[in-house]
């Protein structure tokens, strides 16, 4: 039977200061700006549902790239970014994306446990991207993520306007002139990116902590789009930075604490709102 240990670690500063405990804090970094940003997307255009199937839809890209003896993130990334187009071609309406979403979810998920038992060693792999091990990514996978933030950067600056606008009210969006389709499809594929760059800290099961639930608690307070994108991306910073410290301190899994967080400050901001009802 296993035992996990959660008494204090008195050595948990060398824990802290190792080299792959960097790479963990860098990668929280460039973590916590997308999915700050998309997530706020992801709710004002009802979406949740979606961000969260796109991590399961690369389960079968992470598990056939184990297969072929491939990058686990570029197989993620290639079945996240085609699932997200197929659903964002198919589904200009919110029913309609469901539908979409519904139906390339089941396919990819068994697609995924069918690759998964073609190869053992994609069947061991799968605790880890099911799960998340922010512990291990390397320090090219943080050039990625990097090199990724850059690039959304550079998108938001050219479509943020009408992607905001299509967000808060597509039909008047339509009716203005906004191209709707285009930007459901280029939200879908940049939010595949974010999927890609997170699934390796808390994994595909666990990603709405940071994607959505962050998100979530920065709509109730703040009263801006701005704001809520900037306070989304500061409360999932501290998730992940202060998950990482925790689980130094208190040796336990770092996805675990870094869910826990998250989901606290959503029940803090929940309580805010509720007293303000009052």
């Amino acid at each position: 039977m296993s035992h996990i240990d959660f008494s204090f670690d008195p050595n948990w500063m060398d824990t802290l200061t190792a080299p792959f405990m960097a790479n963990a804090f860098l990668a929280g970094l460039c973590i916590a700006f997308a999915a700050g940003v998309m997530g706020y997307f992801t709710i004002a255009r009802h979406s949740t549902f979606a961000a969260h199937a796109l991590a399961h839809i690369g389960l079968p890209g992470a598990t056939g790239a184990v297969l072929l003896g491939l990058p686990v993130s570029l197989g993620l990334g290639a079945f996240a970014l085609g699932g997200a187009l197929v659903i964002g071609a198919l589904g200009k309406r919110v029913s309609e994306r469901e539908i979409a979403t519904g139906t390339v979810l089941a396919f990819a998920t068994g697609l995924g446990l069918f690759f998964a038992r073609l190869s053992s060693s994609a069947s061991q792999q799968m605790q880890s991207i099911l799960f998340g091990s922010i512990l291990t990514i390397t320090t090219m996978q943080i050039i990625g993520f990097a090199i990724f933030d850059a690039v959304l950067l550079a998108v938001l600056a050219v479509i943020y306007r009408p992607l905001l606008f299509s967000s808060l009210d597509e039909q008047v969006a339509q009716a203005k002139g906004v191209p709707v389709g285009w930007m459901n499809v280029a939200f879908m594929a940049i939010m595949a990116g974010v999927i890609t760059i997170a699934v390796p800290a808390v994994g595909t099961l666990l990603i709405f902590a940071l994607v959505i639930t962050p998100a979530a608690a920065a709509n109730i307070v703040a009263s801006s789009p701005l704001r809520a994108m900037v306070a989304a991306g500061a409360i999932c910073l501290v998730s992940i930075w202060g998950g990482l410290v925790l689980s130094a301190m208190f040796p336990a899994p770092p996805s675990f604490i870094i869910v826990t967080i998250s989901t606290l400050f959503w029940a803090a901001a929940k309580a805010v709102e509720a007293l303000r009802r009052r």
